[in-house]
């Protein structure tokens, strides 16, 4: 059977994410919005994937579409779940406990094999201009090590906040991405990870 496409794949992807969250499948029109697409063009991406034997539509009424198993991986099937950890902070920073909220799939054609990741869901606006909202769900590549200008997720007086990172001579900044909010600047800081993907539901 034919793999999917690189585009067919971040629908599958979408699907499979909007099932995980709301419990119930998107409609055509959700899929087209989410992708700037026409409806026909979402309706096309769906039809190739049921082609493909990837998802399986009920009737003529919408929320019908379901994931199928391909038998690749009984485990995975294509798709790695990614531990949700709870609340980052786009704005003020606040406490954060590592609790187990779920998990996130993620098709892993967007992973790196030999990397791990974990998903935050973001609280506040601080990185409005980053295109990162209040309550957008972020997946987060674990790394301890940051370069000038990523996005990461880092530890400040115990408090978890996602902000750009930047190296001055003796400290760090933590940049926002909206003027309302002035940067952090710290010399003990601890990072947990680098902004991978933003998931955001319609």
């Amino acid at each position: 059977m034919k793999e999917p496409t690189q585009r067919q794949k971040e629908v599958l992807t979408f699907i499979a994410e909007y099932l995980n969250i709301h419990s119930y499948p998107p409609t055509i029109r959700e899929i087209a919005d989410y992708f700037s697409i026409s409806v026909k063009g979402a309706y096309d991406h769906v039809s190739a994937l049921k082609k493909k034997g990837r998802i399986k539509l009920g009737d003529k009424r919408s929320r019908t579409m379901a994931l199928v198993r391909t038998g690749e991986d009984p485990e995975k099937d294509g798709f790695t779940s990614v531990p949700i950890l709870g609340v980052v902070a786009a704005g003020k920073p606040i406490l954060a406990e590592e609790n187990w909220e779920g998990t996130l799939p993620i098709h892993d054609s967007f992973l790196k094999g030999n990397k791990q990741y974990f998903a935050l869901k973001v609280k506040g606006d601080s990185m409005r201009d980053a295109g990162i909202l209040d309550n957008d769900m972020t997946v987060i590549q674990k790394q301890n090590t940051a370069r000038n200008g990523d996005i990461v997720v880092a530890v400040v007086d115990e408090a978890v906040t996602l902000k750009r990172f930047f190296k001055e001579a003796n400290r760090v900044r933590l940049q926002p991405e909206n003027p309302d909010y002035n940067p952090i600047y710290t010399r003990d800081i601890r990072v947990l990870g680098k902004l991978a993907y933003v998931i955001r539901s319609c």
